[in-house]
């Protein structure tokens, strides 16, 4: 034998402990989940930090507006300046209201259409003559007129569009003298009262409707003179 060879033996001898003892620790329950739980939240806290340094990048680059975006207030002229649909002497009243839930029953009754063996929400409000007689009919307020149309169930009909936003309708006419594209006046005449399906009841008479930017109808009463609730 060498002069080497017991330092070697001893050598290997602690190797083999060394790997006795590892393999001992691998044996262990708690080992492999120690170093899953170790591993996940060295992960958690680099992702945590990466985050945090970015948002505080991301706030510092962040341009600073010279002043917030003004949205350009539209002109709402259907406080004050709406006039009645119907012309100036021309004899005719209100015979039928918006149909309102806000109301009491019998109110609500009085809104209701009968037709086709139903009942039908009011939408509007309807103007008519007590001698029956038609009665020339007005648009309400300064627009462009977006529609004009027979309907089979409604009548003829006129739809105009508001700088505001909003839309008046006017239905059961007869006479049409405006056609789609015009711009007509406050107080012009557009057509005179007739009859249609829908109101058959209600004889010679105008459907008169407030629409919303959404086209759902209101009640036109909040806007036109004499009948502003």
């Amino acid at each position: 034998m060498r002069p080497e060879e017991p330092n070697k033996t001893v050598t290997s001898l602690e190797q083999a402990q060394k790997r006795l003892k590892w393999k001992k620790l691998f044996a262990k329950k708690w080992f492999f989940p120690a170093i899953y739980l170790v591993t996940a939240a060295l992960i958690l806290t680099i992702a945590w930090l990466y985050q945090e340094h970015g948002s505080r990048v991301t706030e510092t680059n962040k341009p600073i507006p010279a002043s917030l975006p003004k949205e350009k207030m539209p002109t709402n002229p259907t406080d004050d300046d709406m006039v009645l649909p119907t012309a100036k002497n021309s004899g005719a009243v209100k015979t039928m209201d918006f149909y309102d839930e806000a109301k009491s029953n019998k109110d609500r009754e009085a809104a209701l259409v009968d037709y086709a063996n139903a009942f039908w929400p009011h939408a509007g409000i309807d103007f008519a003559r007590k001698d029956g007689k038609s009665f020339e009919v007005v648009a309400a307020l300064e627009g462009k007129v977006i529609r004009v149309e027979e309907h089979p169930v409604l009548g003829h009909q006129i739809e105009i569009k508001h700088e505001s936003g909003i839309s008046t309708v006017y239905q059961s006419l007869d006479d049409i003298r405006v056609k789609q594209g015009q711009i007509v006046k406050k107080g012009q005449v557009i057509g005179k009262a007739g009859r249609n399906l829908f109101e058959k009841e209600a004889g010679v008479h105008l459907h008169f409707e407030v629409r919303g930017r959404d086209q759902q109808a209101v009640n036109p009463a909040q806007y036109l003179p004499q009948t502003k609730q």
